[in-house]
């Protein structure tokens, strides 16, 4: 340890060998059982009305459109033989949409064994607010051990009198903090919560293996640290962060090991793990994809896609990582889409990203400078940046700009940096300093209690981020997507009518920020076929077409689009030759769809052209033979043609298939 201690410790080390009166840290912060009950009651309390959702939003990805979680136990062996996104996709290729694969098993298989006891989305929830509420202890404790080693005096450690209030502060700062409800009230979360869980438990028991040389402890470390590694490739940092743990808050041990030997168990699991993921995924490891949905830092020039200048893509990364920071201290607004385009293009001439830059450099100076002192600030720092980077697309592209819930892991340095701050605010003015606490503590819970109910259901989710998240075609176009599927199940032709026009706005707005999204087309065709608006409707259909040839289901939405134009500018608009262009082009495109052929006919029969109506009428019964209905009109067109035999001839067995066919259609019915 240098002599010349930073001021926060030099303060601690005063506190800790003084023999004033009155203890630095009351009793109450010391009770350790007292403080992990109270820390988990409120991390379960906070998220108590989540229990009542649904499954949401990923959800579908790792359970309820999982092929393998769906399984239940026995779909463990897909889980873990294959990219994470293949039990959803169910097609080879398509989890390779989203950049370099991901291999996130160990969610799935407890998803799954869950799914095999129970379907209810209750048994999810209740799982997931659990493990957040025992993540939040763990945290405790694991700071409680980092500052105040096992087995020694309390002043073989400048920071040992501190630690129960320091531990305390920053986790239950963690534990209220609103930027942590998307993971939380989430299931698919669960891989964020597991992944600190586990990095949290290899670095306490990486440091009761040190402080007690007991060879359980080194085990438990590297299991612990695997089980991260395969809830989610950001615990890489961990595997860092632990050994530097061990410089930091163990510099004056004795030990014959040194800090790197004594993390070797969670250096190797996550070789381990490295391999593993290589030989599952066929060392898929980077790439972009040039598809705005899965790649923000593309740019639309002309009518060609293009990667951002590198000057415009870390202007727009140092812009998100300087948003973080915005989040973590003032949690308002919060969504959960920062898809393009929620984040522009960044330029280094905006005052945001040029403050973030300083903001990052001044953090990096101070860790560094730090580092040499083993100023416990420093390691704080280090908790938050490297995690962060990971997440930060500086590393590797992660398909989007940013998200809440990539600050997950980071924002235990941050509450750690909190609670070493707070302290020493504490032992200049206690009652203050617990106020002020208190204060932000109680704002921070009402706000995670009040954005928790957001997550209820898709609908009510996309609904609500779409005020924060305007310029985000994905959320637009899911909110468009939801109306619209609404409006498909609604019965009331006023009601479907107004939930088209409520979708609509959306939609163009998802369409006018990327102009290429097949998804959105589709929807907007279909509010605009519902509507009526044909000529719209078609004209979605064949860009989708053009975005997606190879989609079957997009050809049989535009053949049907063009087969009811055609019968509304036959029947509303008497406009016949618009008529026989969209049936025309229907069939060409659904040439077995019986409906066409029949108003063909009908078209046919309306100028007279008998024979060709017959020619229709024929076709239709040909695809159709037993439907009464086509029969009876190829009969109408016979007798309209003067052959009264066979007008008689398919009467009759159009009555001998459905005697009711005659009463029906003399009332206008089909």
């Amino acid at each position: 340890m240098s002599k010349k201690q930073p001021k926060l410790v030099s303060a601690t080390k005063q506190a800790s060998t003084a023999t004033t009166k009155e203890s630095v840290t009351p009793a109450f912060f010391s009770n350790t059982l007292l403080q992990s009950a109270l820390i988990f009651a409120v991390a379960f309390l906070l998220y108590a009305n989540t229990l009542g959702h649904g499954f949401v939003l990923d959800d579908a990805i790792v359970i309820t459109d999982n092929m393998y979680t769906q399984q239940g136990v026995k779909g463990i062996g897909g889980i873990m033989s294959k990219d994470t996104f293949f039990g959803f996709f169910k097609v080879e290729g398509k989890e390779t949409l989203v950049s370099g694969g991901r291999y996130r098993p160990m969610t799935l298989v407890l998803f799954a064994i869950i799914y095999q006891i129970s379907k209810e989305p209750f048994i999810f929830h209740l799982f997931t607010v659990l493990l957040f509420a025992f993540t939040c202890v763990v945290l405790y404790r694991t700071l409680l051990l980092l500052l105040s080693p096992e087995g020694q005096s309390s002043n073989a450690s400048t920071w040992s009198n501190a630690a129960p209030m320091v531990a305390w502060f920053s986790s239950l700062l963690f534990a209220v903090h609103p930027i942590h409800t998307e993971v939380v009230a989430n299931i698919k979360g669960c891989d964020e919560i597991l992944t600190l869980l586990g990095c949290l438990g290899a670095l306490f028991f990486t440091l009761k293996f040190w402080d007690t040389q007991h060879a359980k402890w080194a085990i438990a470390a590297g299991l612990s640290f695997l089980i991260a590694c395969l809830s989610k490739e950001n615990a890489a940092a961990y595997a860092i962060l632990i050994p530097l743990a061990l410089l930091f808050f163990r510099p004056n041990s004795d030990r014959n090991v040194s800090a790197w030997k004594a993390s070797l168990p969670v250096l190797g699991a996550f070789v381990l793990f490295f391999l593993l993921r290589g030989t599952i995924l066929q060392w898929r490891f980077g790439g972009e994809p040039m598809e705005l949905m899965n790649n923000p830092f593309l740019k639309l020039e002309g009518n060609q896609w293009v990667k951002f200048l590198p000057a415009e893509r870390l202007a727009t990364i140092f812009y998100t990582l300087w948003k973080y920071v915005q989040l973590l201290f003032v949690p308002h607004p919060l969504t959960h889409d920062y898809y393009p385009r929620q984040i522009g293009i960044k330029s280094f001439g905006d005052p945001q990203v040029l403050l973030s830059l300083a903001l990052y450099g001044s953090m990096a100076y101070l860790a560094v400078r730090g580092f040499l002192k083993k100023d416990p600030v420093a390691f704080a720092i280090l908790l938050y940046l490297l995690p962060l980077g990971i997440v930060s697309n500086l590393v590797f592209p992660i398909g989007t700009n940013m998200g809440e819930r990539f600050a997950f892991m980071p924002s235990v340095g941050f509450c750690f940096l909190m609670g070493l701050l707070l302290y020493q605010g504490y032992r200049r003015s206690q009652t203050l300093t617990l106020a002020c606490f208190g204060l932000v503590a109680i704002l921070f819970s009402i706000k995670t209690i009040l954005r928790n109910p957001a997550w209820e259901s898709n609908e009510k989710l996309f609904m609500t981020d779409a005020a924060v998240s305007i310029n985000s075609a994905k959320l637009q176009n899911a909110c468009g997507g939801v109306l619209f599927d609404r409006a498909t199940k609604e019965k009331d032709p006023e009601k479907q009518r107004v939930l088209c026009l409520q979708a609509l706005p959306h939609l163009d707005q998802a369409i006018k920020i990327y102009p290429n999204y097949k998804d959105a087309y589709i929807s907007r065709g279909g509010a605009h076929f519902v509507l009526k608006e044909f000529p719209d409707a078609i004209a979605d259909y064949k860009r989708a077409i053009q975005l997606a040839p190879d989609e079957a289901k997009l050809k049989t939405y535009l053949a049907l689009a063009l087969r009811d134009g055609g019968r509304y500018y036959g029947e509303t608009k008497s406009d016949i030759a618009n008529a026989f262009k969209c049936f025309e082009e229907s069939w060409q495109i659904n040439p077995k769809d019986p409906e066409t052929a029949r108003l063909m006919g009908v078209a046919n029969g309306i100028q007279g052209n008998h024979a060709k109506a017959i020619e229709w009428f024929t076709k239709g019964v040909e695809v159709a033979p037993n439907d009464a209905g086509y029969i009876w009109d190829l009969g109408l067109a016979y007798a309209a043609s003067g052959n009264q035999a066979k007008w008689d001839e398919l009467r009759k067995k159009a009555l001998s298939i459905d005697p009711t066919i005659a009463e029906r259609r003399s009332k206008g019915g089909r």
